[in-house]
Order: C-alpha cells, then structure tokens, then sequence
C-alpha cells in the first residue's frame, strides 16, 4: 500500500537541519530515505553552517543562502557569540532562509504537487519554520531530553539558575514547542530516548522512540579481538586505550587539546607500570600539525625522533607498544602522527573514528556529539570543562546531565588520572556506566526506523495526524 501511494503521489521531502550535529543525524535519515523502492525527492536547507556533510548526498540540492557564522553555530552558549552572529548577518540570513523555504513549498504547489512535506531536524528553529511554510512536517528531536531534567529516580538537583529556569516546565520541551508538535499537519515527531517520549504521551503527544541516529554507523573496522583461549592472559597484557576527543572546532579545540594532553601526563605517572595507547581522535577540520607543539611541550617525541634513545639503552618499562605491534593489533587503523613518551604511545588520527571509540577503555572528551556517541557504547567517558564557546562549565554540566552516570566531570586536568584509576577499581561502576550508556543512547538502526515511519506517516495521507 505504501509503494503505491508514493509511486501515485511523488513525495518530495525538505529537510531542515541547524547544526554540523543536526546535519549528519539527517544525512543518515535521508541516506535510508534513499534506500526505499521508491524513495521522495529529496531536498536540504542547513540553516546553520555551509552544510558540508550533505555533500555526501547524492540527488539532493541546497534550495537557499547558506553562510557561516562567527560562532560556529554556538549562539545558545553565549549570549556575546549572538551579537557576534547578529553583527556577521544572522538576521539577514535567517529572513533569506524562511523566504527560501516558503518559495520551496509554493513552487511545489503551483507545480500541482501536493505532497510537499519537510523533514526538521534539530530545536525550535527548524520546527518552527517547518509549521509557517506552511506544508506537513515531521520533527526530529536531536537536542533536547528529559535527562537534563529527571532519571529514572525522578527530578535532578537544580544545580544553576538556567537548569532551574528550564525545569519549570513538566518537559524539557517548552509550551510553544509542545504546541508546535501538536498541529493537525505535524504527522510524526521523534525524541532522543524513552524517558523523553514517556514524559511527551503524559503531556497527550503521541512521540516515537525509535532511537538516536547519531548511535548509527560506528561499527568499528577492523575490531580487535582479545577472546580466545589465552583472552584473561591478553587482557592483562594489552594497552590501557584512552581516546581524546578535543572537539572538533578552531580555535577552540586546539585549547582543549592542551588540556587534554596536561591531563594524560598525569595518566603516565599515576600508570607507570601499565602499557599506554592514546588514540586522538582529530576532526578532519583540524590541522594535525597544529597539535604538534602541545604534544612537545609536554614531553612527547615522534616516534622516529627517540629510536636512537632506545638503542642508546633508556629505560622504558614496561616497553610501549610500537607502532608495528599497534599496526598488527589495529591493522585498518591509520597512523598518520605517531609519538611516544614512557610507557606510552599517542596516535593521531582524521580517518579511523570508529576504530577510537570502539578499542578505548575510557575517554577524556570535551566534545558535544562524539562524546555522547562514546558513552552510548558503554564506555566512561571525563570531561574537563573549557573555555568555549561550546565546551563551556555550563555546556559540560548539561552534558553531565544527559549521560548521567557515564560522564565525570573534574575541573582540572590533574583530576582526571585519579578518575581513571578510581572508575577501573570499581567493576560494579563500570556494569552500570555500560547499561546506563545504552539506555541514554539506544541502539543502532534509529535512522532505518525512522525513515520507514516516515515513509508510513507521509506516504498514508489517511493516516490521522499525531495530537
């Protein structure tokens, strides 16, 4: 029945997205959008960025102005990052973007389509420009939980005026956005986790958990295998693995790379007795080279730098994984900057993200979606608050919020080696970071799930809409 309402109607989807996080929970959407027998036209509006990551997107144009702003997008964090946005055209912008997608949805009525829908993806913004185009909308929910407001046990300590403010409100979501969700030509919306839609049903929103998209596509690959009949003898052998996730943006990452790597010198003396792998997880958008001078500043060498040290006889004890041995155990894993110090090796790598969440034990992270993707896989992840404008005190208290349990936060980078060695003397903690992870995040398949409900939802226009 569905095929045969899409081949009659033509469905041509716009997808609305405002952030780089937004955008590639949407490419995966639109990415199983495409897979259907018969998939809508599709059609993107990043509102927030230049929208790189829909590149990736075959048959699918940008129908309006697209321009980067001073902050990055972070105009929630600080209220000078605004003016500074304000100042760069963001106003300007944003009233080109509405005509945009007005003019998107009127060019597809004139042309005698009636089944122009728009997909929105993120907060408020999109949500709200979706309902004055005018045209059905679905909303995906990728920024909001009642995490940041209750658990499982009930309501969270107010911690700061802004939480206290916020939890006013019997959801996360305010009254303008729940209303938004509730008109006859909102068809679907979907939120992050079950905590979030169980709250949204009491409130007489019928919202769909169907997962978090962001938990697709991380299946490591090449992952290493240390099962087998000598498994409790490897275990006991093999590198302590810590991923550094910086973030992803300059020049703030660059600052948060310092402190993160402050932070694993505290890691090399407090486990001087244990191998080290550090794997940093760099974003394709940074310089590797940038990283460089951090790392020497605090005692680290590329590895063929210190070759000759070895053969002079220091000592290294316990020996550091080479990068040969490293290559066998991770062959897919690609070694573009290797340095070592002590027990320990540090790998920079742009292309084996997966690779670095899915081999790490732990993760000193001061980051926004790669954190919580790490988390969702079970693992601990410490979090040193920054300077900003995204990895700010006030952003990482929120983080802490969401992932509850998974996320520890120290305010210096000393702190972090006695949170690493307290989390692994405490099995019991980890059973319940791993379980507490999944349920926080969900499973993989999110974007499938929520492709076919739209598919379903968009597809029927007998369907009745979501009250």
């Amino acid at each position: 029945m569905t095929v045969e309402f899409l081949r009659e109607l033509g469905l041509k989807l716009l997808c609305l997205s405002n952030g780089h996080g937004e955008d590639a929970i949407a490419l995966r959407i639109l990415r199983e959008l495409q897979q259907h027998p018969h998939p809508p036209e599709l059609a993107v509006f990043p509102l927030v960025g230049e929208g790189q990551a829909f590149a990736q997107l075959e048959n699918a144009r940008i129908i309006g102005p697209v321009q980067r702003m001073p902050s990055g997008g972070f105009i929630y964090m600080d209220g000078r990052e605004f003016l500074r946005d304000v100042k760069g055209g963001l106003l300007q912008l944003t009233v080109a973007q509405f005509k945009a997608i007005r003019a998107w949805v009127r060019s597809q009525t004139q042309s005698g389509n009636q089944d122009a829908v728009i997909l929105a993806c993120g907060d408020i913004v999109p949500l709200l420009f979706a309902w004055l185009a005018g045209a059905p909308y679905a909303f995906v929910g990728t920024a909001k939980s009642d995490y940041y407001l209750r658990d499982e046990n009930g309501p969270l300590a107010r911690k700061s005026g802004l939480f206290a403010w916020i939890s006013s409100p019997r959801s996360v979501y305010f009254l303008w956005e729940r209303w938004l969700m509730t008109r006859n030509r909102c068809r679907a919306v979907f939120v992050r986790d079950a905590l979030t839609a169980e709250t949204l049903e009491k409130l007489g929103i019928s919202a769909y958990n169907l997962g978090n998209p962001m938990m697709d596509g991380l299946e490591p690959e090449n992952p290493a295998s240390f099962y087998g009949p000598d498994a409790e003898f490897r275990e006991k052998e093999r590198s302590l693995v810590i991923t550094l996730l910086p973030g992803s943006r300059a020049p703030e990452a660059y600052a948060n790379w310092q402190l993160i790597v402050e932070a694993a010198g505290g890691i090399l003396s407090l486990f001087a007795d244990r191998k080290l792998l550090f794997f940093g997880a760099i974003s394709p958008e940074l310089n590797l080279e940038a990283l460089r001078p951090i790392l020497e500043f605090f005692g680290w060498r590329q590895d063929g730098e210190i070759k000759t040290q070895r053969r002079e006889g220091s000592i290294l004890r316990p020996p550091v994984s080479s990068p040969q041995e490293i290559r066998q155990e991770f062959p897919n894993l690609l070694l573009p900057l290797t340095f070592v110090q002590r027990n320990a090796t540090m790998i920079l790598t742009q292309q084996s993200f997966n690779d670095c969440l899915y081999e790490a034990d732990v993760a000193i992270a001061m980051a926004g979606t790669a954190t919580e993707q790490f988390v969702g896989l079970g693992k601990p992840a410490i979090a040193i608050p920054g300077n900003g404008p995204q990895f700010t005190p006030a952003f990482a208290e929120a983080q802490s919020r969401l992932l509850g349990p998974s996320l520890i936060l120290v305010k210096h980078p000393a702190e972090v080696a006695g949170a690493v060695q307290s989390l692994f003397r405490d099995p019991d903690r980890l059973q319940l970071i791993a379980e507490n992870g999944l349920r926080r995040m969900g499973e993989p398949g999110a974007a499938a799930r929520i492709a076919e409900c739209l598919i379903q939802r968009f597809g029927n226009s007998k369907l009745p809409p979501i009250h």
